[in-house]
C-alpha cells in the first residue's frame, strides 16, 4: 500500500467503540448501536466495525439466528443475516462497505455457513448494484423491514420500508478459506 494511503480494516465491535461509532454515526435516542452491541455480547450477532484512518468509517451486523423479519427468516432458514450496514456519507465509495461485507462473508464460511443474506430497499439502486458485483443474487423475495426511531423529541416513528431479498453462497469463499480452488 503506497505511504499515506487510508488504512481500512474491520473489526468486532467492543465497548468502547460504541460511543466512537455514536458520534460517527449518530442514532440519537434510538440507541441503534448499542442495541447490536447486546445483541453481540449475548452471542446473537456480531457487529462489525470499519475504521478508515483509525475513525469509524461504516458499521453492519451479522445476525446468526438469520433475518430480522420473521418472514424472510422463515423463507430462508438457517441463512445469517447482514443486518444495518451502514456508511459514513463522506467515506461512501472507498470500499468501506465492500470491506464490511467481505469480513461478514468471512466470519459466516469460519461459522460453517454456506450462504449468506441481506436486505436492500427497493428505492437504494447504488446499493443494490454493489451488492449484485459483490455475487449476492436477487431471490424474489420482498418484504417490508420494520422499525422504529425515537426523534429528537422523544417521538416514537414506526417505518415500513419495502425492502428485496438477496442471498450469495459462500461456497467459493469456503474454498478460499480451505486455500481450495473452484471450478
Amino acid at each position: 500500500m503506497p505511504e499515506g494511503a487510508p488504512q481500512n480494516f474491520v473489526r468486532e465491535c467492543r465497548a468502547q467503540d460504541v460511543p466512537v461509532l455514536e458520534k460517527a454515526v449518530p442514532t440519537g435516542r434510538s440507541r441503534y448501536h448499542e442495541a447490536r452491541y447486546r445483541r453481540q455480547s449475548e452471542g446473537l450477532s456480531t457487529f462489525l466495525i470499519a475504521y478508515l484512518d483509525d475513525a469509524p468509517a461504516g458499521c453492519g451486523e451479522v445476525r446468526w439466528q438469520g433475518p430480522k423479519e420473521s418472514d424472510v427468516r422463515a423463507q430462508f432458514p438457517g441463512c445469517p443475516e447482514i443486518n444495518g450496514l451502514t456508511v459514513v456519507p463522506d467515506r461512501r465509495s472507498q470500499g468501506v462497505g465492500t470491506t464490511i461485507i467481505r469480513a461478514a462473508e468471512a466470519l459466516a464460511v469460519r461459522r460453517g455457513h454456506h450462504r449468506i443474506g441481506m436486505g436492500v430497499g427497493e428505492d437504494n439502486a447504488r446499493a443494490f448494484a454493489l451488492y449484485l458485483r459483490l455475487g449476492y443474487e436477487d431471490t424474489g423475495y420482498r418484504y417490508l423491514d420494520r422499525y422504529h426511531y425515537t426523534d429528537d423529541r422523544g417521538t416514537r416513528h414506526e417505518v415500513a420500508d419495502p425492502c428485496r431479498f438477496l442471498v450469495k453462497s459462500l461456497q467459493r469463499a469456503a474454498a478460499r478459506e480451505r486455500g481450495g480452488f473452484t471450478i
